[in-house]
């Protein structure tokens, strides 16, 4: 028997899934992105998330499973060329997700440590050490890299949290709370393809999920896990963008979009304090990279095993499946080829359309599932048009993010179509 998980060790899944690399990685664009509204930025994709988390509870209770998500689309869906491509973009998101975080890593390190007189070259070289350090600690010990995101989760909670009582304090007295005056907020349109952009900062909460066949009492921890952590990392989430907002000048935010969270600890702790959340960043970031290369892993595994994707995806290379090889090296082409906010909008349009379609299933599903189809269909609605709202805003902000995007899904559905095409042959022949 394994142990089982209880309450608070489900939520810290599902809060140190969204606390990730996330916030460390998009908070400054979301201030360029959303100005004096970005705490709305953040309500807005954080009931996104809440929404989307009423179709986990009920297919996670209803099937629960250690493949999550691609369980819940298979389930929906079949196992269909539609159900293969969706879950090989699932896989996909996970390496976008990676190249986030190491992005983030990578902007955060030459803060502390220069190695080069040239920082664009110090990411670089930070961002793919950091990926080929988790892989080594994945291929490890997959114990180890559960003690780290147990001990890593309290560390940056135990930090941010600091940071927002000692920031809530220092807006008593700075000029720049003005900033988050109505008058400095962009049009609703913008705040709210600005949420969808970051919408990437909140969608570890599905990790709860692949956990459900091990938490204690089901019927009532799994609908309190969800719900409970989303709703905290919203809170959480909006105080972080009031402080932030409120103790920097814009232009300081643009200067140090990438690491701008220790930036805003300038103003209250000094030198001290930015040294303090660049070493949160890197905890956060790391521990991030570390699950995330684990989860990739075990998707790809999943998609294999369910005759998605050829069968040589289930075998293992030094005893991991053969899938954390392949995210870790894919991860390492991509954080080395494409800049963030290209990064984050792949991301995000990836999970809006996975939330979409996971909505979607709940929605067929609902008689089976004991579920509301009003919610379901509203959340599959409302993902899908924040899908289509953010491709268009970007499009014209941000071509190249949009490209790789809608390219990426092109080629997991592709991929799919040749792969069951083969398959198909095969069994004739």
């Amino acid at each position: 028997m394994s142990e089982k998980i209880n309450l608070r060790e489900a939520m810290s899944i599902g809060i140190g899934g969204m606390v990730g690399g996330g916030i460390f990685a998009v908070l400054g664009l979301a201030v360029s992105l959303a100005q004096g509204g970005t705490p709305v930025a953040f309500l807005f994709a954080g009931l996104l998330a809440l929404i989307t988390s009423y179709s986990y509870v009920k297919l996670s209770l209803t099937y629960p499973d250690r493949g999550g998500t691609v369980k819940f689309i298979n389930q929906g869906f079949g196992k269909t060329i539609f159900s293969g491509g969706l879950n090989n973009v699932l896989w996909v998101s996970y390496i976008i997700m990676l190249g986030l975080y190491a992005s983030a890593f990578g902007s955060y390190a030459p803060n502390l440590f220069e190695l080069t007189s040239n920082n664009t070259l110090d990411s670089h070289i930070y961002s793919s050490a950091i990926v080929v350090f988790a892989t080594g600690i994945n291929y490890y010990s997959i114990k180890v890299v559960g003690k780290i995101e147990s001990y890593a989760v309290i560390i940056k909670l135990i930090i941010l949290l600091g940071f927002v009582c000692i920031g809530i304090y220092g807006l008593l007295d700075t000029p720049n709370l003005a900033q988050l005056s109505f008058k400095n907020w962009e049009s609703p349109i913008n705040l709210l393809t600005g949420g969808m952009v970051i919408f990437v900062a909140y969608e570890g909460f599905e990790l709860i999920a692949n956990s459900a066949p091990d938490i204690e009492n089901p019927e009532k921890n799994i609908p309190k896990a969800f719900y409970y952590s989303v709703i905290f990392v919203i809170l959480l989430y909006i105080i972080i963008a009031v402080v932030t907002v409120g103790s920097l000048p814009f232009k300081e935010i643009a200067t140090a979009e990438d690491y701008v969270l220790a930036e805003a600890a300038k103003p209250m702790l000094g030198q001290v304090g930015f040294s303090i959340i660049t070493v949160a960043a890197l905890i956060s970031t790391f521990s991030a990279i570390n699950a995330s290369l684990y989860g990739g892993s075990r998707v790809s595994y999943e998609i294999a095993e369910d005759d998605e994707l050829p069968h040589e995806l289930t075998s293992q290379l030094w005893n991991q499946p053969i899938g954390l090889f392949i995210t870790a090296v894919l991860t390492l082409i991509l954080v080395n080829t494409l800049k963030l906010e290209s990064i984050s909008t792949a991301g995000s349009v990836g999970f809006l359309l996975i939330f979409a379609i996971v909505n979607y299933s709940g929605f067929k599903l609902a008689e089976e599932i004991n579920g509301n189809k009003i919610i379901t269909l509203t959340g599959f609605i409302l993902c899908l048009l924040a899908t289509i709202a953010l491709i268009v805003q970007q499009y014209s902000d941000n071509k190249l993010g949009v490209i790789v995007a809608i390219s990426i899904i092109l080629i997991c559905f592709l991929t799919e179509l040749i792969y069951k095409k083969t398959e198909k042959r095969n069994q004739k022949n």
